[in-house]
């Protein structure tokens, strides 16, 4: 079963206290790697995110982008009395050294500006956030986010896997007909060997031994056998096959089969002396190049 590495999944939860929405968005990369975006404090969690995400994704580039909004008690928004008394004092004692007396509306004109001085109203995540409380709510709707995106990707895989054994019964097709015309090749070259001899040797007395030309043909032949590339090539098609059927997504292994078979395709199209055999070498290499750029994009 293959796993596209591009995929999208999305959940949300609501309760009376908190809203949260998480997307998750993937896209290619040899690696694992997992980005979270969301506003302070929740961007501290992204160690948290990376280990659920990576329960269940191997390969990609993870981009999780969380939105939360809380919504606060009564109890959750109070004045900091400590550092209102500090700030009224200090301007008392201020306004005394400019000559500036605390006389009657002192208190109405000075606190609208000291609220707002830093430490007067914390803001209420200050006293009451907890990211302990909360991760496991977001755990939930990340895994559900997740699930989804799985989904996605599991659906793609799908399709890819399709086109995958699509190519590889291509070069299938192309290998035996390469197979069939290997017995012909020593032949064919034994026939052009035996005329361009006669054609040298004729009117000139010269004769050329049987034992020669079997000698030269067996040189050839030994140069251009292929049957070890022929059989290799086929065991690699056999096992391209078995992992696509296998229960997890095998990307990297897909990759080494692809690599693998190019490397006896490319040996065979040099050892190969024949035009025929090359047309098919030309028609495995266009297969193996959709290969690649196919797995390329799987998990």
């Amino acid at each position: 079963m293959l796993f596209s590495m591009t995929g999208y999944g999305e959940a949300n939860f609501q309760s009376d206290a908190l809203s949260v929405a998480i997307e998750l968005r993937a896209v290619n990369n040899r690696y694992l790697k997992v980005t979270l975006r969301a506003a302070e404090p929740y961007n501290m969690l992204e160690p948290e995110f990376e280990k659920v995400v990576r329960r269940v994704v191997r390969r990609g580039t993870i981009q999780v982008h969380l939105r939360c909004q809380r919504q606060y008690a009564e109890q959750d928004f109070q004045i900091n009395a400590a550092a209102l008394r500090s700030y009224l004092a200090q301007l008392r004692s201020l306004g005394r050294e400019i000559g500036v007396t605390d006389g009657p509306g002192f208190l109405d004109r000075a606190i609208g500006h000291v609220l707002a001085l830093p430490g007067v109203v914390p803001e209420p995540a200050a006293a009451s956030f907890s990211l302990e409380e909360e991760w496991p709510v977001l755990e939930r709707v990340l895994e559900q986010a997740l699930g989804r995106m799985q989904a996605m990707r599991q659906e793609e895989g799908r399709a890819m896997a399709q086109d995958l054994l699509q190519q590889r019964d291509h070069i299938g097709r192309e290998l035996a007909a390469i197979r069939a015309k290997v017995p012909q090749v020593t032949v064919a070259y034994r026939d052009r060997l035996l005329l361009r001899v006669q054609g040298l040797t004729a009117g000139v007395g010269v004769q050329i031994s049987a034992a020669d030309l079997i000698k030269e043909v067996s040189i050839f032949a030994e140069r251009a056998d292929i049957s070890e590339e022929i059989v290799r090539l086929a065991s690699h098609l056999e096992q391209f096959q078995d992992v696509i059927n296998e229960p997890e997504s095998a990307g990297r292994k897909l990759e080494f089969l692809a690599q693998e078979m190019s490397r006896e395709t490319n040996t065979i199209g040099s050892k190969a002396s024949d035009v025929e055999i090359s047309r098919h070498v030309v028609e495995i290499k266009g297969a193996l190049e959709k290969v690649r750029e196919l797995v390329q994009n799987v998990e």
